[in-house]
């Protein structure tokens, strides 16, 4: 199937109103930019009769900021957020993250929103409907195994979004809308390790606002990602790094990756280097522990252990430049 099915489109022009169309046809799908969404329809991946468009909730495209940090809404084009002279200088490798994405007209209807929930991808799952079914259908679309690893039971496709990882170096929170109400969660609980159900989210639930604290504003960070293209391209692997020295000795230190786990993934034990000097032996560490937490699968065209020393390659890297 490479064409668009019939559906009924609603434009609701509030966050409730369409949590509330949501629960009232449990098969739709909320969309925004597109940009991912609309390419698995035409394939035949997704086949809802119901879209809910949410171009209409100006609530959800406001950039502001107030007493405890910078507040962003999840319709919030990618290209906003790269352009933003605040993001920036206070939250660097938001902005890189964010002009990294794909190519420009992406960027220009991708939303943050989007982005942050986009679905895990894999090689045996985002292809033609006919290559799907002739190579027989995966356990994350109709199928009963994960041809990644066919004697385990669960999916190991890929989450491959750029921004999640900048945003957890800065310890983000979202808010969400459902059908119970309002709540606000560390952006990293929004995430499991589970291909198939990679977020937390419960049904009909909407992510409206991504917070960034005021604490943390200003913190030097970068990210970066390895692509088979310079542009359109999903991360292979990706690490983003914020790293504060106090003179020759680590200060605070935080690294997050994208596209080597089922969920972008806060690296454990960057602790271990606060009061410690960065010295090549330390970065080796720093290095080696990143390859080890990661966990890349057949999941693309690229051999896993290649990914796994490109992202640990990317975290060194970063951290030394950040060190100076």
């Amino acid at each position: 199937m490479e064409y668009m099915p019939n559906f009924q489109l609603h434009r609701p022009e509030s966050a409730e109103e369409a949590v509330k169309l949501r629960n009232e046809q449990p098969e739709a799908l909320f969309v925004a930019g597109g940009t991912d969404m609309i390419v698995n329809v035409r394939r035949g991946i997704e086949q809802p009769e119901n879209l809910i468009d949410l171009s209409a909730v100006e609530e959800l495209k406001s950039i502001s900021e107030d007493k405890d940090g910078l507040n962003i809404g999840a319709g919030v084009t990618l290209k906003e957020i790269s352009d933003s002279d605040k993001i920036n200088s206070d939250y660097q490798a938001v902005g890189e993250a964010a002009a990294a994405v794909a190519g420009m007209t992406h960027q220009q209807y991708g939303t943050i929103g989007g982005n942050l929930c986009l679905d895990t991808r894999c090689l045996y799952y985002n292809q033609s409907e006919w290559w799907r079914q002739s190579n027989d259908y995966c356990m994350k679309e109709r199928g009963e195994i994960c041809h990644v690893a066919p004697g385990g039971k669960r999916c190991f496709a890929a989450f491959s979004g750029d921004v999640a990882p900048a945003m957890l170096v800065y310890q983000a929170e979202v808010t969400i809308v459902g059908s119970d109400g309002t709540r606000r969660i560390p952006l990293a609980e929004m995430y499991q390790n589970d291909g198939m159900d990679h977020l937390t989210l419960s049904p009909g639930e909407l992510v409206t606002v991504i917070h960034l604290p005021k604490a943390l504003a200003g913190s030097p960070s970068r990210y970066e990602k390895a692509r088979i293209r310079g542009s359109i391209d999903f991360p292979l692997a990706g690490a983003a790094v914020r790293l504060e020295m106090d003179g020759d000795k680590v200060k605070d230190c935080a690294i997050a990756l994208t596209g080597v786990n089922p969920f972008p993934q806060n690296i454990k034990g960057t602790d271990d280097y606060i009061g410690e000097a960065l010295t090549e032996e330390a970065l080796d560490k720093l290095r080696d522990n990143v390859r080890k937490q990661a966990k890349p699968m057949k999941t693309t065209t690229v051999a896993p252990w290649y990914r796994r020393r490109v992202v640990g390659a990317l975290a060194r890297r970063l951290t030394a430049e950040l060190a100076g």
